[in-house]
């Protein structure tokens, strides 16, 4: 499907992309049912775990983020590191305000619920490197800035992750006369987590970049391969849904009440964070697809992290594995809603010259 500059959002997404709101809903009711009806599912699907998180989980996130790495112009990195605007925002908004501001929504929206308020604040501190790719291409962002965000990410996920963790859940609630947690995780199991979520992926796109590349063009490359691969994004997405709600259905179907008390928190969050980084970027004066990337950053976290932080430090069946798990129960429908917001706020920014051929958020070629 070719790229157009006017008419309705959906009329310039593919039909996959178009619908994609659907087929993510259909894969976390199918997750859930099966979660329901088929007993012993989830113990099955969390016998077997790569640090932490249920090996399908870890195989869906995988296939989910080697072909939109795969797409990014590597060549083209040093335009993002030299943008010191969107670096430094970038680091403000996920290790300062976005902590600070999960800490502050659980506390006022889960002040009976030490366990679900617990859950939201790792959820908090675990910043996104997983799905955030998918959103930031559905949504044009900027791919190059886009791996360079994760991967800055990654590095300080795996120096304050813990620092943060015994901060906003012992230290700042004694200072406020709060109740204080403890968390104890090592800095090797999430930078462990990082290696294999990003590094795999991240180091499979580039060599397959490269190599490409070198044997049959970039024209080839972006043309033809990139095509070909890109839908696995979708499936990867999709199955990844799947089994995580089949892993959790019973906890979210036979709570319903707790889960929307853990989602209100979350939905703040996400608004806020997203449309405040969306503001800033324009501000700051970005351009649409790197605030757009600035925001989707911001706004998504690092689910896999942290569940497998809740699970080891406070077991499986505890209310902070529940409240991981229902993030991104709020996070994926109400990102795939901001990506369309996202793509009509492109009024909003300086527009730059149209540019023909195929285009697609998962399927099409990278854009030149």
């Amino acid at each position: 499907m070719s790229r157009r500059t006017g008419g309705p959002v959906a009329g310039r997404l593919s039909f996959l992309d178009r619908f994609l709101a659907v087929w993510i809903l259909a894969a976390m009711a199918a997750g859930l049912g099966l979660g329901r009806l088929v007993p012993g599912l989830g113990t099955a699907l969390a016998k077997v775990t790569v640090t932490g998180v249920s090996l399908p989980i870890a195989l869906g996130l995988l296939v989910m983020m080697y072909p939109v790495l795969a797409k990014v112009r590597y060549d083209r990195l040093d335009t993002v590191t030299r943008d010191r605007r969107l670096l430094i925002s970038s680091l403000l908004l996920n290790w300062v305000v976005g902590p600070a501001l999960m800490f502050a929504l659980a506390w006022l929206f889960l002040p009976d619920l030490p366990e679900y308020r617990t859950g939201l604040i790792i959820v908090g501190l675990a910043r996104c490197i997983a799905m955030v790719i998918i959103w930031n291409d559905l949504a044009r962002g900027d791919r190059e800035a886009a791996a360079v965000l994760v991967a800055l990410n990654s590095v300080f996920q795996v120096l304050a992750f813990s620092l943060l963790g015994w901060f906003y859940l012992s230290v700042l609630p004694g200072l406020l006369g709060l109740q204080q947690t403890a968390l104890d995780v090592s800095v090797w199991e999430i930078a462990r987590s990082v290696l294999i979520f990003l590094g795999i992926p991240l180091l499979a796109g580039f060599l397959t970049r490269r190599i490409g590349e070198r044997t049959k063009g970039r024209t080839w490359y972006e043309t033809r391969l990139v095509p070909r691969i890109g839908p696995f994004a979708l499936y990867g997405l999709l199955f990844t849904v799947v089994v995580l709600f089949a892993l959790q259905g019973d906890a979210i179907t036979s709570r319903p009440l707790d889960v929307v008390r853990i989602a209100l928190p979350l939905l703040v969050y996400f608004a806020l964070m997203w449309a405040g980084s969306m503001a800033l970027g324009r501000a700051i004066g970005l351009n649409h697809p790197k605030a757009t990337t600035l925001a989707f950053t911001a706004a998504g976290n690092n689910f896999e992290l942290a569940i497998a932080v809740a699970i080891a430090t406070f077991g499986a069946t505890s209310g902070q594995a529940l409240a991981g798990v229902v993030g991104p129960l709020i996070e994926v429908p109400v990102l795939i809603g901001l990506v369309h917001v996202a793509l009509a706020a492109r009024r909003f920014f300086p527009q730059p010259p149209p540019a023909a051929g195929p285009a697609t958020a998962l399927e099409g070629s990278a854009r030149v």
